[in-house]
C-alpha cells in the first residue's frame, strides 16, 4: 500500500499550526504498520536545506511558469518529497509576508503543488515508486483530486482531510485559465463559489473521500454555522465526511523522556511541582499564590476565544489563580494581554511569539491548560495538557468535545473525569467552569485523580492510523473494482 501524502506544512521541518503536527506524525505511524508513505511538501528554505543532496525524483520543465524539481530524502523519521520551486517557495513565510498579508501569489504556489502531486501520481517517480492513494489535506492541496479527475488518472485513489473549512483559499475566477483548471467545472455544481475559485471546494467534489480530524467536527461541518458556505456540498457527497480523531506524537510528548521538563509520571508527579516552580520563575510570577496556575498556548485569534479569557481574568486573579500565556496573533489581543501582565506583574505572565521547548514546560508546569475556543476542528493543545497532566477547560466543541471527559457528576463518581467542558462562546459558561477548577482544586485527592486519568488517555495515533488504513484498504479495494467504498463516521 502506497500512499503519497500532500501538505503545506509538516513537524519537524515547517510549522505554523496543526496540521504540520498531523502531517509529520500520522506518516510515521503509518510507517511502522506497513504503509510505504511519502510527503510531498513545498521547497520552503526549512524543507530545502536538509532534502538538498537528495535524489531528483521528479521534474517538469514549466508548472505555472516555473520549473519543478522533487527530490526525496529522509529527515526527521520522514520520506520527504521536497518541491523545490524557488520562485514558489524560496521566501519567508509559507502563507504570508512579513506584514501579515497572504502572498499575492498564493494561488500559484498552492496549485503547483497539487499539480506536482497529481504529476506523481500519474506519471510515478523515477525510482519507480507510484501512489495507490492521494492523501491531501485541507484547502492548499485542494486541487490535487481534481486534476487527478480531468487528467483521467483513474487507478489512483483520493482522499481529502479537512483541517479547518474556514480556509478555503478562494481566488479571482479570472487565474483559472492560468491555473489550468476545466472550464467546464467552473458552475455552482463544481469549484465555482460566488463567482470565485474555491479550492478546497474543488476537494471536496473531486475526492474519492472526505476526512475530517473529529467526529463532532465531521457533524458541525454539515451546519451553516460550521459549514462555511460548504455544508451544501458535504450534504450532497454520496459519502459524507468521516471524523477520525487525531493523535499526538506520544515519543516526542513524553514527560517521562521530555528534555525540557523534569522527568514525571502519572505514578510518580513530584517532577510536575519542580515544572511548576521553574515556570513560576520564567515569568517572573508569586509562588505564593494559593490557586491554580492555568496557562494558554495558543495563536491568538477570534476564534481561539481568548477575549473571553480577558473578561473573566480580573475574576481568576482576585481568588489567587495566575496565568501564565504564550502566543501570538491579533495586535489588539497581543497587545490586550501584554497590558494583563504589566498591570498583573506577579500573577500574569505573558510572551508574544511561539518557543517549543516553553511550550512543553508550560503543559508541564500548569496546573490547567484553557482553550476556550469558539471551534476546534480537533484540537492539539488539549492532548498535550493531558499528555502532561494538566486538566485541560475547554469549549464543548469539535475535537474538544471528543477528547476531554467532562468533571460532571456522573464522570466523578465513575472516576473517569480528565478535565472540564463548558459551552462554546459564552463568558458565563467559562467562567462558571473556572470556578469548578477552583473548586476541584482545593480536593487534592479528586485532582490528583483526574490527573492521573487525563495522563492515561490514549491521546497517540494507534487508533487513527488503523482506521485510516482501514479506509485506505476500502478504497483501493472500490478502484479494483472488488466492491463500492462505504464509509461511516
Amino acid at each position: 500500500m502506497r500512499v503519497l501524502f500532500v501538505a503545506s506544512e509538516c513537524v519537524p521541518l515547517v510549522k505554523t499550526g496543526g496540521l504540520a503536527d498531523v502531517a509529520g506524525a500520522l506518516p510515521k505511524a503509518l510507517t511502522s504498520r506497513g504503509v510505504d508513505v511519502r510527503v510531498l511538501l513545498p521547497g520552503y528554505p526549512g524543507v530545502t536545506a536538509p532534502s538538498a543532496e537528495g535524489e531528483a525524483v521528479w521534474r517538469e520543465a514549466d508548472v505555472f511558469g516555473q520549473p519543478a524539481t522533487v527530490r526525496r530524502a529522509p529527515v526527521g523519521g520522514l520520506d520527504v518529497l521536497a518541491l523545490d520551486m524557488p520562485a514558489y517557495f524560496e521566501r519567508d513565510g509559507l502563507y504570508v509576508t512579513p506584514e501579515g498579508e497572504d502572498w499575492p501569489d498564493n494561488p500559484f504556489r498552492f496549485a503547483a503543488l497539487s499539480w506536482v502531486a497529481a504529476g506523481i501520481a500519474r506519471d510515478g517517480l523515477a525510482d519507480g515508486w507510484r501512489p495507490d492513494i492521494v492523501h491531501a489535506h485541507d484547502w492548499q492541496t485542494g486541487l490535487a483530486p481534481l486534476y487527478l479527475q480531468d487528467w483521467g488518472v483513474r487507478d489512483v485513489a483520493s482522499i481529502l482531510t479537512i483541517h479547518n473549512m474556514s480556509y478555503q483559499g478562494v481566488c479571482e475566477a479570472e487565474l483559472r485559465r492560468d491555473l489550468k483548471l476545466p472550464e467546464t467545472g467552473f458552475t455552482a455544481q463544481g469549484y465555482e463559489f460566488y463567482g470565485k475559485v474555491n479550492f478546497l471546494k474543488a476537494g471536496l467534489i473531486h475526492s474519492d473521500l472526505v476526512t475530517t480530524v473529529s467526529p463532532t467536527y465531521a457533524r458541525e461541518l454539515e451546519s451553516p454555522e460550521f459549514g462555511w458556505g460548504l455544508e451544501g456540498v458535504l450534504a450532497a457527497r454520496q459519502e459524507r465526511a468521516i471524523g477520525i480523531l487525531n493523535g499526538i506524537d506520544t515519543e516526542l510528548w513524553d514527560p517521562m523522556s521530555d528534555p525540557a521538563v523534569p522527568s514525571f509520571t502519572s505514578r510518580s508527579l513530584s517532577g510536575r511541582k519542580a515544572a511548576r516552580k521553574a515556570l513560576l520563575q520564567t515569568f517572573s510570577l508569586d509562588a505564593g499564590r494559593t490557586g491554580p496556575l492555568f496557562g494558554v498556548v495558543s495563536r491568538l485569534t477570534d476564534q481561539k476565544g481568548l477575549d473571553l479569557l480577558l473578561g473573566i481574568l480580573p475574576d481568576m486573579l482576585r481568588v489567587d489563580g495566575s496565568l501564565v500565556l504564550l502566543g501570538s496573533g491579533d495586535r489588539r489581543l497581543e497587545q490586550a494581554f501584554l497590558t494583563a501582565a504589566r498591570d498583573h506583574a506577579g500573577s500574569v505572565g505573558v510572551r508574544i511569539g511561539y518557543d517549543e521547548d516553553l511550550a512543553h514546560r508550560i503543559y508541564a508546569g500548569s496546573d490547567a491548560v484553557l482553550v476556550p475556543s469558539r471551534f476546534e476542528p480537533c484540537g492539539l493543545t488539549q492532548m498535550y495538557a493531558m499528555r502532561y497532566g494538566a486538566l485541560p477547560v475547554v469549549a464543548r466543541t469539535g475535537g474538544l468535545a471528543d477528547t476531554v471527559i467532562d468533571a460532571n457528576s456522573a464522570a466523578v463518581s465513575a472516576g473517569v473525569a480528565t478535565g472540564f467542558q463548558f459551552d462554546p462562546g459564552s463568558r458565563e459558561a467559562f467562567a462558571n467552569a473556572i470556578a469548578k477548577v477552583f473548586a476541584v482544586f482545593s480536593e487534592r485527592s479528586l485532582w490528583r485523580q483526574m490527573q492521573r486519568n487525563a495522563m492515561r488517555h490514549p491521546v497517540g495515533w494507534d487508533g487513527p492510523a488503523e482506521r485510516y488504513i482501514d479506509l485506505y484498504a476500502r478504497l483501493m479495494a472500490a478502484k479494483e473494482g472488488k466492491k463500492r467504498f462505504s464509509g461511516t463516521r
